[in-house]
């Protein structure tokens, strides 16, 4: 009888070598970007830091960083850099989070306020563990910017609320932001890959509940493309949106942010996302912004200017 070998403890050197590693997924011309290095991006990363902040803008890896920090724009992530979900798109950290900081709402608005900004959005990891889902969190941000910056504009984007979404938005809407952004993210087949913890359609309710306590507040969406959607997906997705009467709505690349994650299933071209883009606001949206590098915070400020002159335009139209 053949006596087995006993396995090794630690496996050999060149066994470790011969592993296969990840496949790096080249991205074409239209995807690239510099790398940061000027002195506004240098100023606004220490402002950051000396006010114990958080920016979705590092913690998500958004290719747009150099362009924004360089002209003193940043989207706040409030309720710390540990996220309670697990989505297999994003790069923020999961596990279980910190306590709240109670002076965090001050030091937005203090931020707020050195870096001038005429438009800010404030952005949140997932708080499941939190009996409100860190609604009230927002809401005192909301509050503190209002009184340190009066003429500044609020973008929120915030999680679904799980499981608390009604109260949760009762709460934010009565702060009144400007602008309520809850992304979709991609379409309702790939959520329980993509977006396990979620559901789509208590996404399009939460949505259309902003709208119902207050129509004046501009809704706003989005989704990324490149994870394996089929067009008429996509189109779906617009019209569950104007069903909800959102009305912002906006497409990027997804870029998979490590091997962990995943993966592109396709580099959307910059003339796709154009005729998205076409499609989108034959759909009746205010505002779309589809390219491959559009995240939801970006150029934010500009595109809020020009949503708010359409939806004048479209109600001075309806008043002749």
């Amino acid at each position: 009888m053949q006596r087995l070998q006993p396995r090794p403890r630690w496996a050999p050197m060149n066994d470790l070598a011969a592993a296969p590693r990840p496949e790096r997924q080249r991205k074409p011309d239209w995807i690239r970007v510099k790398a940061p290095t000027s002195e506004g991006f240098a100023k606004t990363r220490a402002l950051m830091r000396s006010k114990n902040l958080v920016t979705v803008c590092e913690e998500a890896a958004c290719p747009n960083i150099g362009e924004c920090w360089t002209k003193k724009h940043a989207t706040v992530m409030i309720l710390g850099d540990v996220c309670t979900r697990a989505c297999r798109f994003c790069n923020v950290k999961t596990g279980m989070p910190r306590k709240v900081d109670p002076l965090e709402p001050q030091h937005v608005a203090e931020a707020a306020a050195q870096m001038g900004l005429e438009h800010i959005v404030i952005t949140s990891v997932d708080r499941d563990d939190l009996p409100d889902g860190g609604a009230s969190q927002f809401v005192k941000v909301i509050e503190e910017i209002r009184k340190a910056n009066p003429t500044t504009t609020i973008e929120i984007l915030t999680p679904d609320f799980r499981n608390k979404h009604e109260a949760a938005v009762e709460a934010i809407v009565a702060a009144r932001p400007d602008v309520y952004n809850h992304n979709l993210e991609t379409v309702p087949r790939l959520y329980p890959n993509i977006r396990p913890g979620a559901r789509y359609y208590a996404s399009l309710r939460l949505l259309e509940t902003v709208k119902r306590l207050d129509p004046t507040i501009f809704t706003k969406s989005g989704i990324m493309l490149g994870l394996g959607e089929q067009r008429l997906e996509v189109h779906q997705v617009m019209d569950d949106m104007r069903s909800a009467d959102i009305d912002f709505l906006t497409m990027g690349q997804y870029l998979q942010p490590t091997p962990r994650h995943a993966k592109v299933e396709e580099f959307v071209t910059p003339a796709a996302f154009q005729a998205y883009g076409a499609i989108g606001r034959a759909k009746g949206f205010l505002q779309v912004a589809s390219s491959p590098l559009t995240r939801s915070s970006y150029h934010a400020g500009e595109d809020f200017a020009e949503m708010k002159a359409a939806r004048e335009a479209k109600l001075a139209k309806g008043a002749k």
